[in-house]
């Protein structure tokens, strides 16, 4: 570009000084550089000459031509110059869209619409004549009912035959794989097994526990007394066919004396029937009622002096009511003194058969099945069994139940004083406190102070023991009675008298 001379400052045509334009500095250019980043040599301007652009017309390209297969696509089809916008006011537009229908772009009103105005929806892009006609209404046709499904009328009989043969081949395979999936869906169940009972049966050979016990059971009876708003229960033991039950003095005291308390025993059969009291001994807590039945069933009555420690025996009463229980234990020990108040002594068979309030009166049996025992009284500090159980003797018990069936009462040996248990270095034994005036002990010189340490074969560790070894004698009995006096030891012979 050439320079052109500066413009010196001079008056204008109105007279007024004016400031011509600065010089164009230009900055130098590195040869090289512009060899490198000039314009071609003959090229002045950035643009083609007008003339030349003009004389190109629509050959001049500004992009690349899209690719053939994409021109191929989306390319109108041949012959059709049709463009995608067309002028306003286009003539060949025959059916025009309101334009307040029209879109945004609408090719029949040749332009864009109002963008203010609302959206709407316009006819389909196609002329009306080239709608296809509609068709001609066609009149519904006769419905097949059931009756003509399942019977064929419209349909042959080999279609129905089909028909039901497919639904069958549908409704097996369903059912099989519901079978299939339920027996897969817990893997834990089975539908193949089946619980069959063990045989032979159990073996219950004779002398065991259960054919014992099925002896046993309907001779023993469960006893209820009730005076006024009070009442007991108990057990009893049936030891004659005449209807008579030994039981324990504790279960039927209240009614003793009281005309109008009521007794009942009930069987293992379930049949209650009234009792009556016969008798009772309050002092070897045992009791006789007797009940209206014919042909009871009778407890076979043993021997108790035969037991020896360890044999098995079972306990069978009626627990806390629960009528026909059976236990099983052993003999823990013999002749064993408890007392059971202050003026009550038995001498007792020690079992750990499980024996419980409402066993009592009772029976204790062998493994034979014989009654050898009473129960009559546990030890424990909770109510209930921790096996220390205890039942009077059937030797003993045989002869009281004997007297009170005959006469009604009891008569005891008594030897005519009162004693306290003590203890010696190497011995203990029963100290006489005092001689009754006229007793047996008075008669055969037996002094306070003395201490009774054996009567009969008896040994005698303390006053309980002295009770009971007395008891177990008859009256006008002659019994050897050793005694230690002032250190020696001395065996007088005592004739035993009634109490």
């Amino acid at each position: 570009m050439s320079q052109q001379p500066n413009q010196q400052q001079g008056p204008t045509a109105r007279g007024h000084n004016r400031l011509g334009p600065r010089p164009l500095e230009q900055p130098h250019v590195d040869p090289s550089q512009a060899a490198a980043f000039g314009r071609p040599s003959g090229v002045d301007s950035s643009f083609a000459p007008r003339a030349d652009r003009e004389q190109r017309g629509g050959d001049f390209q500004l992009v690349a031509p899209p690719p053939e297969a994409l021109a191929k696509a989306f390319s109108r089809p041949p012959g059709n110059g049709e463009v995608l916008q067309r002028p306003p006011g286009d003539p060949g537009v025959t059916d025009p869209v309101p334009e307040a229908e029209q879109p945004l772009w609408a090719e029949s009103s040749g332009g864009w619409r109002d963008p203010s105005a609302g959206a709407a929806l316009g006819p389909p892009a196609m002329a009306a004549a080239d709608k296809p006609k509609a068709e001609a209404a066609r009149e519904p046709g006769a419905r097949l009912s059931a009756r003509e499904l399942l019977f064929g009328r419209r349909l042959s009989t080999s279609g129905t035959l089909a028909l039901l043969g497919v639904v069958l081949l549908v409704a097996a395979v369903g059912g099989v794989v519901g079978r299939l999936t339920a027996e897969g869906g817990n893997p834990l169940t089975s539908s193949d097994v089946t619980l069959s009972p063990v045989s032979p049966a159990v073996e219950r050979p004779p002398g065991s526990v259960s054919d014992v016990a099925k002896r046993v059971l309907p001779s023993v009876v469960s006893i209820e007394v009730m005076l006024g708003d009070k009442g007991g229960t108990g057990s009893g033991v049936v030891i004659d066919g005449q209807g008579y039950v030994l039981t324990n003095n504790h279960v039927v005291d209240m009614a003793v004396n009281a005309q109008a308390a009521k007794v009942e025993a009930i069987f293992s059969d379930g049949s209650r029937v009234p009792a009556r009291i016969v008798g009772a001994d309050p002092k070897t807590d045992l009791a006789v009622i007797k009940v209206e039945v014919r042909n009871p069933t009778v407890a076979q009555v043993g021997r108790s002096a035969d037991l020896q420690v360890g044999d098995a025996v079972i306990a069978v009463g009626a627990p806390h009511g629960l009528a026909g229980t059976v236990t099983t234990g052993i003999v823990s020990a013999k002749n064993r003194a408890i007392r059971l108040d202050t003026d009550l002594v038995i001498n007792a068979i020690q079992t750990d058969a499980a024996i419980n309030p409402g066993n009592s009166g009772g029976a204790l049996i062998d493994s034979r099945g014989a009654l050898i025992g009473i129960n009559t009284a546990i030890y424990s500090t909770s109510k209930g069994s921790i096996g220390l159980g205890f039942a009077i003797p059937m030797d003993e018990a045989t002869q009281i139940a004997q007297s009170l069936i005959r006469t009604g009462s009891v008569k005891h040996a008594d030897l005519g004083l009162d004693a306290k248990s003590v203890t010696a270095d190497t011995s203990s034994g029963a100290q006489v406190q005092n001689v009754r005036q006229g007793g047996a002990a008075a008669a055969a010189n037996i002094q306070e102070g003395d201490v009774i340490i054996k009567v009969g074969d008896r040994p005698i560790a303390n006053a309980d023991d002295l009770v009971v070894a007395v008891r177990q004698r008859k009256i006008d009995e002659t019994v050897p009675v050793q005694i230690v006096r002032q250190g020696r030891q001395l065996t007088l012979s005592v004739t035993l008298k009634s109490d």
